[in-house]
């Protein structure tokens, strides 16, 4: 047939260019009236459909459930050529017109072809890996998956601690090497020396030249792992405001990596808008530093890169925005104080573009702060300035109910849980998700671990905590069909916010201290709350659901008037596999909904 059939789409791209072939010499091409029997349930079925035009419905044998309505591109019934038997009753909806592929042929490419098995085999997990990979692109994805190994790892010196500085910079010269590892007295441990530490231990701080180099080494060294991401390397130099990490194989160093090594693979600058971060000395000159994020974001996107990678990235990147303006408002004497916390997707570090403002500030206990709501009332608008748009429910520092000393909110978060109410339980899901940013961040382990303890065998109260997770609706129809309003498809109601915050449940039932919802899933499979399937499937969905809204949100950022629209997706722009895998992400949302409810006892 038809060499108009577009094998460009998943999974007949996973096709060799003879398979390709075959599979367009094999197509026929059918026309079912509205209203006629395309399969019958229980009968051998000797094609796959792949729909030209038209509507399909998939029903139950007994014709009381419907399953699925397919449309334009999409395939059925990829099971029957399996089992060589329908479960179920195809009916054209409307006029159709189908692409037939005989069965035997079907099989023959199933057979022969590992990738395009594993699209009709495999969970979503696969399925999503799959599609990834037809769209990802090379250059800077190239590098993202590159790892960390003796192609890329620098060969380094390490000394004894008791070498005397001569001895070390005569060394470093002989290995033309910048910077060595100081083998500490406590063994495993290293520190680290550079040429700029002997220059300043001689010239500055007038130490002799038999001084021993463990004097002046840094520690404690960054590390990394031989076989790990080398996207990973820049994440931990990244974080860590540090231009060397060393690489560990086991137990043993295996080597170095440096920032100028990494960067000549990198060309993003990530490194680059960090260090302008990390120098800006007046607001205005952070404001021109963050302003380069949004394109640092749209670079990674449009080149392939995973979104978590893309995630745990801009996470940093924000946590080191947010710290140099908490730096450059808050009077140094009162860093050591208080602490600043951030909560909601940028607690959860799953925040890509700036969203509102979520923070709150603890305290130190004791001390007397007079200017406290003005200094604040400036951080306020200084991260609005920064791109941080205001809270509509005011959850920010500029509020005086989200600023308060440690004993103070640690008794807040007792009479929360007493209270129980719709309100308390709101302001509970907030603060479940806080992690300090700025400031004295060990203020904030009481209350995190205070938190945990008080909900610990809160049955009633985890139930009422969870009941928000069931409250929208999935957006699927009757007949499993994806369900659009007026302004598209709602996916941060019906798919990111009912993961979210059942996980959410989950890890503060299970006393589980990472706010991250992939973190928790993980720990939660660990802890076999969750099965691994059920967890494979939960975490493709979300990356799914977060990978849609991003790029439909960096299509609308030039458009102000977008911004409410951005929980709303409009799947008329979704290629068809992209539907088929939303369909399937929104019905992993529908089970897990269902799972929820029944775990906490929930009745509506």
């Amino acid at each position: 047939m038809p060499d108009k059939f577009d094998t460009s789409l998943p999974p007949f791209d996973c096709l060799s260019d003879s398979q390709q072939q075959r599979l367009r010499d094999a197509l026929d091409v059918a026309y079912f009236r509205a209203g006629e029997t395309i399969i019958e349930a229980d009968e051998a079925c000797q094609q796959l459909y792949i729909i030209i035009k038209g509507s399909v419905e998939e029903r139950a044998a007994d014709g009381q459930e419907i399953f699925a309505h397919y449309t334009a591109d999409d395939l059925f019934d990829v099971r029957a050529q399996l089992d060589a038997r329908s479960r179920h009753h195809y009916q054209a909806l409307e006029d159709t017109l189908c692409y037939l592929l005989p069965r035997e042929h079907f099989i023959a490419l199933y057979q022969s072809n590992s990738q395009f098995a594993a699209y009709f085999d495999g969970n979503l997990a696969q399925r999503q890996q799959l599609l990834d990979e037809a769209h990802q692109q090379q250059n800077l994805a190239e590098f993202i998956l590159t790892k960390i190994s003796d192609d890329n790892i620098q060969p380094c010196l390490i000394v004894p601690h008791d070498t005397n500085l001569t001895a070390v910079t005569q060394a470093m010269r002989d290995k033309r090497v910048d910077a060595a590892l100081v083998k500490l007295n406590a063994t495993p441990q290293y520190g680290i020396v550079t040429r700029t530490n002997l220059l300043h231990a001689v010239l500055l701080d007038s130490l002799p030249a038999s001084t021993p180099v463990s004097q002046v080494a840094t520690t404690p060294v960054i590390s990394v792992n031989k076989g790990d991401f080398l996207f990973n390397a820049m994440l931990a130099m990244t974080r860590h405001k540090v231009k060397r990490v060393q690489v560990l194989d086991g137990d043993n160093v295996a080597g170095m990596l440096d920032l100028t090594q990494v960067l000549s693979l990198f060309s993003t600058h990530s490194h680059v808008l960090t260090l302008r971060i990390a120098r800006a000395k007046t607001i205005d000159e952070l404001a021109l530093a963050a302003g380069s994020q949004h394109r640092l974001v749209e670079t990674l996107f449009n080149n392939g890169i995973h979104t978590l990678f893309v995630m745990e990235l801009i996470a940093t990147v924000n946590e080191q925005i947010i710290e140099k303006a908490f730096q450059l408002v808050v009077p140094p004497e009162m860093h050591d104080r208080c602490c600043l916390i951030v909560m909601g997707s940028e607690g959860r570090g799953e925040q890509i573009l700036k969203t509102d403002q979520d923070n709150a500030l603890i305290l130190q206990d004791g001390i007397d702060w007079p200017g406290c709501a003005q200094v604040m009332a400036r951080l306020t608008q200084t991260l609005h300035q920064l791109g941080y748009p205001l809270c509509p429910g005011k959850v920010m520092v500029n509020n005086p109910q989200w600023v308060k000393p440690q004993s103070e909110w640690l008794h807040t978060l007792s009479d929360f849980v007493q209270a129980g109410t719709e309100n308390a339980v709101m302001a509970l899901a907030i603060l479940a998700d806080s992690h300090a940013v700025a400031g004295n961040r060990a203020l904030l382990s009481p209350l995190q671990t205070h938190l945990h303890q008080l909900l610990a065998d809160q049955e009633l109260l985890l139930a009422t905590f969870t009941r928000p997770a069931l409250q929208f609706s999935v957006p699927l129809t009757l007949f499993g069909k994806l369900k659009t309003g007026k302004e598209g498809l709602d996916i941060k109601r019906g798919g990111i916010f009912p993961i979210v915050h059942g996980i959410r449940a989950l890890a503060l039932e299970h006393a589980i201290a990472d706010n991250n919802t992939f973190a928790r899933i993980d720990q939660l499979t660990r802890c076999r709350v969750l099965e691994p399937e059920t967890a494979s499937n939960l975490s493709e969905a979300l990356k799914l659901f977060i990978k849609l809204r991003l790029r439909q949100q960096l299509g609308q950022q030039q458009d102000p008037q977008s911004r409410g629209m951005q929980q709303h997706l409009d799947i008329s722009v979704l290629s068809r596999a992209e539907r088929d895998l939303l369909r399937h992400s929104l019905h992993v949302v529908k089970k897990f909904k269902e799972w929820l409810g029944y775990h906490y006892q929930i009745r509506d």
